[in-house]
């Protein structure tokens, strides 16, 4: 990409964790291993949150504010890996 980014959406980080959430939400639609509710419902708020985050640093609007929350959404990352 090439030029000023204006929209989260146009950030390719953003637009992997949306499919990266997409695709949690199918596996454990489908998975014999997230039969339980709270670690199905723990895995996919793990996965909302890196999306979100990243959304939200972009529209804070400062480059200080925006590290801040891709560190959030890397926190998240983690929870999700674990």
């Amino acid at each position: 990409m090439s030029g000023k980014v204006v929209k989260f959406e146009d950030l390719d980080v953003f637009k992997c964790s949306r499919q990266l959430t997409n695709e949690i939400f199918r596996i454990t639609d489908n998975s014999r291993e997230f039969r339980s509710f709270a670690l199905r419902d723990q895995v996919r708020r793990a996965s909302i949150s890196i999306m979100s985050n990243i959304a939200e640093g972009f529209e804070k609007r400062t480059r200080q504010e925006f590290i801040h929350f891709l560190y959030i959404a890397k926190g998240s990352a983690g929870e999700l890996r674990a």
